[in-house]
């Protein structure tokens, strides 16, 4: 920590080498005391006696360009804030006071760490979480509790994790974050938060009660069998481009963000800028943000945006040193690690190359599922992809995480109801996300009152459905897919924080609902699905009865899969994926 309660004061400490001169600021209100700080090997430090507990603080930096003593710094080290970040113009201006417009770190004393050992995910079902959008609009969460952490809680959200048999929430990102810039001036808001500055510091609009908050709902939902994995994002920082605000690692050491050869900012996230994982601070940082959440709120893992960039060195390297750290530190090594295996700069596409304690996202998953039900993939591809994806992640044990549908992309409901993305609403004249994505709409584009056009798209989503809780290894569902939530064709609504992404808790489709619990129930009855060990009795037979030929892959719209504890029949002309069990099947 860089501010430590200790012998009748505080004593601070953060990481500014180049800088040419350091101050602490303490705040009182809005009237601000500056306190010089002493140069210590590459950092500053300084003690002030009489403070404690509550006080609010930030930093200023002074030198040569790019420092800007004008600009107030966030503590990078911060684990709680006084209010959320709010993008302003001045923020970027260079010389422009901003003792005003940024959140103040807050001096915390830590939490009694905590050493309770994870609960085991393999081969169960996450459940993709937006904690504000989760609760927004659920009748029976108080008013003052929506949108917030501690909704989690709420005895009527675990009843419905238990519903469908949820083994972990993933929270997608709830530590500090600004709107990118070109949001306000829309009259818009970032809804999902990946454009982080502090990353330890829990963001006050969804966790007002601190670590705290977060501590108690992970502790509930542990007492309920649901462990909690944390969205977070180390790829970059919300402080984006050159033209970007100056908030916390900018103004005080901007050897954090990676630089070509001629000086500009690397981009491999599509942000503006890239965090530089070949230095060992940037590397120290990020484990002592997850050591944070571990030992103060006794998290069970994490799952980390755009992962290709936490091993680039500027290339990917599968032995990066950030994974032999991860798994040396007593209080990360038996987590769950889950990464996105890519990111958008050059040979940013790493599926099935992370390390073998590490679980990835599996788009190929995704692709060859929905291909297979729209039609034009292959009966073998869909069979690959229900038996854990052997071609990516090798014959003896899957690493995959299989989901057909993510935060990121349509909603189930909207991949079989629309053919295109339909993202005007975010400003940018429907250019911004994927504009081909694997889907369909059933022969009307968006809401229909068509009889037979319903009946498909409801057979579709209970096909895709059943096919993701008849795969092995470890599945994702992103909250409300099970009961058929819809943001109506925008496939990036990562600027609709209102009923785009609010779940529509009161119009739910009820037997949705209960036929995925039903899935979720045969699939815990079928041990050998949720094993991510892959087994080799597997049987495959055609429809007929008779068994699979080489030609059939290509050819078949069905197939039979049986095992020794269960057979999963799949028929795209009925459009139905059947789990049968073994007490069930015929002799």
């Amino acid at each position: 920590m860089t501010a430590v309660i200790e012998a009748g004061g505080v004593t601070f400490a953060v990481r500014a080498p180049a800088a040419a001169a350091l101050w602490l600021c303490l705040f009182d209100g809005e009237r601000e005391q500056r306190v010089a700080m002493v140069r210590d090997g590459e950092g500053w430090r300084v003690h002030v006696a009489g403070v404690g507990q509550g006080a609010r603080y930030g930093f200023r930096a002074e030198g040569e360009a790019p420092f800007d003593v004008a600009k107030l710094l966030v503590d990078p080290h911060a684990t709680e804030l006084d209010r959320h970040f709010a993008y302003d113009p001045r923020l970027a201006e260079r010389g422009a006071d901003t003792a005003a417009l940024v959140p103040k770190a807050i001096v915390r004393a830590p939490l009694p760490p905590l050493e309770l050992p994870p609960l085991t995910h393999a081969g169960g079902l996450i459940y993709e979480v937006n904690v504000r959008g989760f609760t927004m609009l659920h009748p029976e969460v108080p008013a003052a509790q929506r949108g917030t952490v501690a909704a989690l809680a709420h005895p009527a959200v675990i009843a419905h994790l238990r519903k469908i048999g949820v083994d972990a929430v993933e929270l997608m990102p709830i530590t500090a974050w600004i709107d990118e810039r070109h949001l306000p001036p829309l009259g818009l808001r970032n809804a999902w938060g990946y454009n982080p500055v502090a990353p330890m510091a829990l963001d006050p609009r969804l966790v007002p009660g601190g670590v705290r908050e977060l501590r108690d709902t992970v502790a509930a939902l542990r007492a309920a069998g649901i462990g909690t994995i944390l969205d977070l994002v180390f790829n970059h920082t919300g402080e984006s481009d050159r033209l970007g605000p100056t908030l916390s690692l900018r103004g005080l050491d901007d050897s954090a963000y990676a630089r070509a050869p001629e000086g500009t900012l690397i981009n491999d996230t599509g942000t503006g800028n890239t965090l530089d994982f070949g230095q060992g601070w940037v590397r120290a940082l990020v484990r002592d943000s997850l050591r944070h959440f571990v030992a103060q709120a006794g998290v069970d893992g994490f799952r980390f945006d755009l992962a290709t960039v936490m091993a680039r060195g500027p290339g990917f390297a599968a032995d990066a040193p950030i994974f032999a750290e991860i798994s040396a530190d007593p209080l990360l090594r038996d987590r769950v690690m889950i990464a996105e295996p890519w990111d958008t700069g050059p040979g940013g596409y790493q599926l099935g190359t992370f390390p073998a304690g590490w679980w990835e996202w599996n788009d190929r998953y995704r692709d060859d599922v929905r291909r297979f039900w729209r039609g034009d993939g292959g009966a073998g591809a869909l069979a690959t992809r229900l038996s854990g994806s052997s071609d990516v992640f090798g014959a003896e044990h899957t690493r995959g995480v299989s989901f057909v549908a993510a935060h990121d992309g349509f909603t189930l409901a909207d991949l079989v109801s629309h053919a295109g993305r339909h993202n005007h609403a975010n400003g940018e004249e429907n250019r911004d996300g994927h504009g081909g994505e694997i889907a369909w709409n059933n022969g009307i584009e968006g809401e229909s009152q068509d009889g037979a056009v319903l009946a498909r798209r409801a057979a579709d989503v209970r096909a895709l459905l059943a096919t993701l809780f008849a795969t092995r290894g470890t599945i994702m569902l992103t909250a409300g897919d099970e009961f058929g939530r819809t943001q109506r064709g925008n496939n990036n609504a990562y600027a609709q924080d209102n009923a785009t992404t609010w779940l529509d808790w009161t119009g739910r489709d009820i037997a949705l609902e209960d036929h995925v619990a039903a899935l979720s129930a045969a699939r815990r009855a079928v041990p050998a699905l949720s094993d991510p060990a892959l087994r080799h009795d597997a049987r495959w037979i055609r429809l007929d009865g008779a068994p699979m030929r080489d030609a059939d892959w290509d050819e078949a719209s069905g197939f039979e899969l049986r095992l020794p504890e269960c057979s999963v029949i799949v028929d795209r002309a009925a459009r139905m994926v059947q789990l049968v069990a073994r007490s069930d099947l015929s002799r």
